[in-house]
């Protein structure tokens, strides 16, 4: 391989792709916007209804209609009934239907803390990707990767335990190790505490579900362009036709272009497609088939690394002593090209009043070149031996030069004490099956809602790693100022240069790692409505979990390597629900979740090792308090809840290799969440959160022992708030804004680094042009504030600077 430095030049694919959605879509829509037909002024408050209840006696009829007071209707029994016609809010969360089988209901009537990030909201932000709309959840902290594996895309933490392999879309596990791009979401909801009961093994701290866009009952065809700081240039399609009254399609589109705001040389360069078509809308036997592609050619970004001055408490991010904001320290070698493509089948039966077959079916094909730097105070020299070997030599520390009056000198290291991160190509692919069945039915006064099926999916996972010709020249790079350019450096194949592979203590430095795993599961839940008002729900999971992990080649010091591990699980859930009307309900839920050692077969460097293959997997324990209740007609919902979350036997990833390994520790987060949402008044809306935690290790590492747990901040909030000014008027204008707050937190559980607090202020300016058109303007970090966005525990990444972005969007 050459230097890849020509690469920095923005490539015109996916530029062009977006440009010809966003500009060429919105001139083709101006031109005939004379033969298309008149939509509506504004996205429709029109209330989709709620999954049924197992009472929905009392439910008030939710429609649109220009009567304001009640209205007679027939019954299916022949009597009238008086009903009243009301409108919700979009904001509103707790009426947002989940999505999947196994979660029938809205999240209203689902016993257990979830923060739902509507459409609505994703549009006045413009958000472009699930970090951004991620912001608007407390208790989610974003991670930079792993150590030397180099592991990068999503890798999120839910209430400080993570998550990185619990991201779904709808209800079926997302495997890729990818940054996924936000344009074919409907809606983003986090599912808090273990959830192993609906999801399969892991959900320590929850699961993320992205429900999809898919066909719907009205034509449309929808695109914007937007454009603003750092280059960035972005246009967007969404196309939904009906092509008979009961098969429908819809094509969503992006191509994005930008560079990182306040980051030298970090950029992404993507686009995708997701096109989607269902079968028997509005019958009794419905399929959706949808497609999704993405394509991503960007800069990873490992952050500014932890500095300690001497006599510190604890050691603080090196732009907090000075050091630039903008500096990276990777190489023109860094980069991070992934393609993503997946096949979803959905298949819904209601075989009859009482019972509905779900059949949910995903295929996914992952490929991924990464290359990273992992820059770091302490290190060791590097040097080559007699055979052409890595070898550690003396040791150095930055912090010596930085705080010694010698910053000029001081000098990262690129590598950790196992020669990485080196590059790796990666190609997985994975399957996975759900059928499930969901029956309702009555014996005596008692209702019953039972949830059963079959879990069954497989992952496999294929990297073959590379090193450099000369990882000495590569290792150190200046403090103060970087060059990614490191003269004479070139990628070759790791069988021609075993000696500069990354030196595992499994099995030395091999050129493959091949891992799979297959997971057989059983579920079943039964809620029972014993009263008109309180409501039993009881279920359980048990899994058969069986991975394997192979290293070999490269070089042959130590033997090849085959490990495997195989774990039966079992998972139970226990709900107790009040629920006195329809728009209210008090909640306890307890449930427990399993996360084998081998789960992260395709995101982490070394999910198995020799020493670790046969350990107990990690357990977690929840106990929740909760109580939601959407008023005003459903105009605005209200929840709050109490928890206590406990995990045993946690998983920790080493820093510097990135190995995946079980402790002693006991860890617990206990807390109280609150959030509000939706519609104050007439055209003010707003969405608000805030969390209060208390972490602590209970017993295990000493060192770490009544410590706080790492990435748990105890105090964080978020805010977003707009009001429609003249809404009807040709001076129309939206205004909003809001606020993400985040205290500051420990960057491992022996509390020996922290990063300070995050303060965000967004805001939003559009005007609608006519009942098509509309141009917006936002605003990102107004303050310019220094904020962290991922964290690991030696190194963070500075948050975007200050930033506006235009949009122009039309609607017909």
């Amino acid at each position: 391989m050459t230097d890849s430095s020509s690469s920095r030049q923005i490539p015109t694919s996916s530029l062009m792709f977006g440009l010809a959605m966003g500009w060429g879509t919105l001139s083709l829509l101006a031109g005939n916007a004379s033969a298309a037909s008149i939509a509506a002024d504004e996205p429709s408050l029109k209330k989709p209804k709620a999954p049924e209840a197992i009472d929905a006696s009392s439910r008030a009829t939710l429609a649109t209609s220009g009567k304001k007071g009640p209205h007679s209707a027939k019954q299916e029994d022949g009597s009238e009934a008086e009903e009243w016609v009301v409108t919700a809010s979009p904001m509103n969360m707790l009426r947002t239907p989940m999505g999947i089988s196994r979660m029938p209901h809205d999240a209203l009537h689902t016993p257990q803390t979830i923060n739902v990030v509507p459409q609505i909201l994703m549009q006045q932000q413009n958000v472009k990707s699930l970090d951004e709309a991620l912001k608007n959840v407390p208790g989610i902290t974003a991670s930079v990767g792993e150590g030397e594996g180099g592991m990068a895309g999503d890798q999120f933490l839910i209430r400080g335990f993570a998550a990185q392999n619990d991201i779904y879309e709808n209800g079926l596990r997302d495997f890729g190790v990818y940054t996924r791009d936000s344009f074919d979401y409907e809606n983003v909801a986090v599912i808090k505490g273990p959830s192993s009961q609906v999801f399969g093994n892991g959900t320590t701290g929850g699961a993320i579900n992205i429900t999809t866009k898919t066909p719907t009952l009205k034509n449309h065809i929808r695109a914007s362009f937007s454009g603003g700081s750092g280059q960035y240039y972005r246009g967007t399609l969404d196309f939904n036709r009906m092509l008979t009254d009961s098969i429908g399609i819809r094509i969503t589109g992006m191509g994005n272009e930008n560079n990182t705001v306040g980051r030298d040389y970090v950029y992404s360069h993507r686009w995708g497609i997701a096109p989607s078509i269902t079968f028997g809308m509005g019958k009794k036997l419905s399929y959706t088939l949808e497609y999704f592609h993405q394509t991503d050619n960007r800069i990873p970004d490992y952050g500014v690394p932890v500095l300690k001055k001497p006599g510190a408490a604890y050691g603080k991010p090196a732009t907090e002593y000075g050091v630039k904001r903008t500096n990276w320290y990777g190489t023109t070698f860094d980069q991070d090209n992934s393609s993503v493509d997946m096949l979803t089948g959905r298949l819904k039966w209601e075989a009859s009043p009482y019972v509905t077959v779900y059949n949910d079916t995903r295929g996914g094909l992952y490929s991924r070149y990464f290359s990273a730097s992992q820059e770091g105070c302490t290190s060791n020299q590097l040097s080559y031996n007699a055979s052409g070997y890595l070898q550690n030599g003396a040791a150095y520390n930055c912090n010596t030069d930085f705080f010694g009056g010698n910053a000029a000198a001081a000098k990262l290291s690129r590598t950790g004490g196992v020669f990485g991160p080196n590059p790796y190509q990666q190609n997985d692919w994975s399957v996975q099956n759900v059928l499930s069945a969901v029956a309702k039915f009555e014996t005596g006064s008692v209702k019953h809602e039972m949830i059963g099926g079959v879990d069954i999916m497989h992952v496999y996972d294929r990297r073959e790693n590379f090193a450099y010709n000369n990882a000495v020249a590569r290792q150190y790079v200046n403090l103060l100022d970087p060059s990614p350019v490191v003269s004479g450096l070139n990628v070759v194949d790791g069988s021609s240069m075993p000696g500069g592979l990354v030196n595992t203590a499994t099995a030395g430095q091999k050129k493959w790692k091949t891992g799979d795993a297959t997971d057989v599961g059983a579920f079943f839940s039964e809620q029972a409505q014993l009263t008109p008002w309180f409501s039993v729900r009881a279920g359980f999971r048990w899994d058969h979990w069986d991975t394997h992990y192979s290293m070999t080649g490269g070089s042959y010091a130590k033997p090849d390597v085959h490990m495997g591990q195989t774990q039966d699980t079992f998972n139970p859930n226990v709900s107790l629900m009040y629920t006195p009307n329809d728009h209210g309900m008090i909640y306890f839920n307890w449930s427990e979740s399993t996360t084998p050692l081998g789960l992260y077969v395709t995101n982490s460097s070394e999910p198995l090792n020799l020493k670790d293959q046969n350990s107990k997997p990690e357990r977690s324990r929840l106990y929740e308090l909760g109580a939601k209740y959407s008023a005003f007609h459903d105009r605005i919902g209200f929840a709050a809840s109490v928890f206590r979350l406990e995990k045993g036997n946690s998983i920790q990833t080493d820093p510097s290799s990135g190995t995946v390994t079980p402790t002693s520790d006991t860890q617990r987060n206990q807390g109280v969440e609150l959030s509000v949402s939706g519609m104050i008044m007439k055209n003010w809306n707003v969405i608000a959160t805030y969390a209060r935690y208390d972490s602590k290790t209970l017993s295990g590492t000493a060192t770490d022992v009544g410590k706080q747990v790492q990435y748990v901040p105890r105090n964080q909030a978020t805010v977003w708030t707009t009001y429609e000014i003249a809404p009807s008027k040709p001076y129309n204008f939206l205004v909003g804004g809001g606020m993400t707050w985040r205290e500051g937190v420990f960057l491992d559980n022996a509390n020996t680094a922290r990063v300070p607090a995050n303060v965000e202020f967004d805001a939003v300016v559009s005007h609608r042009f006519d009942k098509h058109w509309k141009v917006t303007m936002n605003g990102y970090n107004l303050a310019n504030r220094l904020n962290y966005g991922n964290l690991f525990s030696n190194r963070v990444t500075p948050s975007i600077g200050r930033a506006f972005l235009f949009n122009l969007a039309a609607d017909y």
